[in-house]
């Protein structure tokens, strides 16, 4: 029998699907063993870090690596608790404070959980284990809505502004982080990171250069989009937004195909957005004729027509624009995909078009080890576990592991992680 072309779209598809096979298999060995894995986790990071300082200042381990002496040694802490080293890594001490392996950088928090931001130590290894859990997403997603590799995702990816300590270390989002690696820059060939936007337009500085670039992008490859998104909820409005105000301008863009080069100043943004820009008269006038309307409901299926869903978070704080989410993209279901911070990446969505107030998350044993600290409500106020004083000392310490918890009770998430972040 001859060999199938290797750029043969049934041989493409059969290499998809069986690596969607593999990547739901970790996801079910790892959850299914989820005691086994923690346990080991747990060892290798005290066993990688069993010099650091912070360990030794708190008691000595002796080299045990069980978790049973970990709990009764290493008391649970908040980041006001190590604030003070992380300062000292932030100056410039290079010694290994929290972990064995040297700080690469600073991933700033967010600050959408409310307060001011934090900054977070993180290694390079952090960086893989990132990007393990992004590999995960899409071969969940493709289990419910197939087909998916065959056309393109249209996400609104920004990078924000990024500092030096006064040691000399970079301080910058996770995102940004992970926009600006290897890991994202270089990626290998996949079609479910097959993306409207060239990454110069997302690694583009200027919000407002990178948002036109990437909406153009977005618009002159319409019939290819299968999927939209942002990170947040409002960041996806925002582009909606941005389109309602510059639609002319891009459908000019696009009738010409030629940049408009007083809004686009960034060379490489400009070369790489050309590379996709052709001249097409025909999509300008449908884009005109659907911006025109008086009304901009079912926008996105309207201009996107083939597109299946909209990729946002819309947990939390971001639960507040479904309304307008629904209006604009007629229905579509809204996927929060995983559960991530900037200390830690956890989990991902197994049922990811769920309604959005049903999403829950399937933590990853692999990712760090996971504690829950118990939480109760008097009156409908949140309480900890150690603040009820009918609780006795014992009860007050008591931290539930992963395959502990108990349906129906509230927990506060407790992480330990494989870049020195005991909490």
């Amino acid at each position: 029998m001859p060999e199938a072309p290797k750029n043969s779209p049934k041989a493409n598809n059969f290499i998809v699907a069986e690596e969607n096979k593999k990547t739901l298999h970790f996801i079910e060995e790892v959850t299914t063993k989820a005691d086994e894995v923690q346990k080991r986790v747990l060892a290798e990071i005290l066993s990688r870090n069993s010099n650091v300082e912070y360990l030794k200042r708190y008691g000595n381990l002796n080299d045990n690596t069980d978790r049973e002496t970990f709990k009764k040694v290493m008391p649970v802490i908040t980041y006001e608790d190590i604030q003070h080293d992380i300062n000292r890594i932030a100056s410039g001490d290079k010694s290994p404070i929290f972990c064995s392996q040297p700080v690469s950088e600073f991933l700033t928090s967010s600050g959408t959980s409310g307060g001011e931001r934090k900054l977070m130590p993180t290694t390079e290894e952090e960086l893989g284990r990132r990007s393990l859990l992004y590999s995960l997403l899409m071969p969940v997603m493709s289990h419910f809505v197939p087909d998916l590799e065959t056309g393109k995702g249209m996400y609104f990816l920004f990078v924000k502004s990024e500092s030096k300590t006064p040691g000399g270390l970079l301080a910058r989002p996770v995102l940004t982080s992970y926009y600006k690696s290897p890991h994202f820059k270089n990626r290998r060939p996949d079609p479910y990171t097959n993306y409207t936007s060239p990454n110069e337009a997302i690694l583009c500085p200027d919000s407002y250069q990178s948002m036109y670039s990437q909406m153009l992008c977005g618009l002159s490859q319409n019939a290819q989009v299968l999927r939209v998104g942002a990170v947040f909820a409002s960041g996806f409005i925002r582009a909606i937004r941005f389109l309602e105000k510059h639609w002319s301008l891009l459908c000019s863009d696009i009738r010409s195909g030629i940049m408009n080069t007083e809004l686009i100043t960034d060379s490489s943004v400009r070369e790489a957005v050309m590379k996709i820009l052709k001249p097409d008269p025909d999509l300008a006038d449908f884009i005109e004729a659907e911006c025109s309307k008086k009304s901009w409901q079912g926008i996105i299926t309207r201009l996107w027509p083939n597109t299946k869903y909209v990729d946002v978070i819309v947990t939390g704080t971001m639960s507040q624009y479904i309304p307008t989410l629904d209006y604009y993209s007629n229905g579509l279901s809204l996927v929060c995909t995983m559960y991530a911070s900037s200390e830690c990446y956890f989990g991902v969505n197994l049922n990811p078009l769920c309604k959005p107030e049903d999403v829950a998350y399937t933590l990853i044993p692999t990712m760090c080890y996971f504690e829950f600290l118990p939480i109760y409500r008097n009156n409908g106020v949140m309480d900890s576990i150690s603040a009820p004083k009918s609780l006795n000392e014992k009860e007050k310490q008591t931290l539930v592991d992963l395959v502990d918890v108990k349906i129906g009770q509230e927990y506060e998430l407790v992480v330990t992680t494989y870049a020195g972040k005991y909490m």
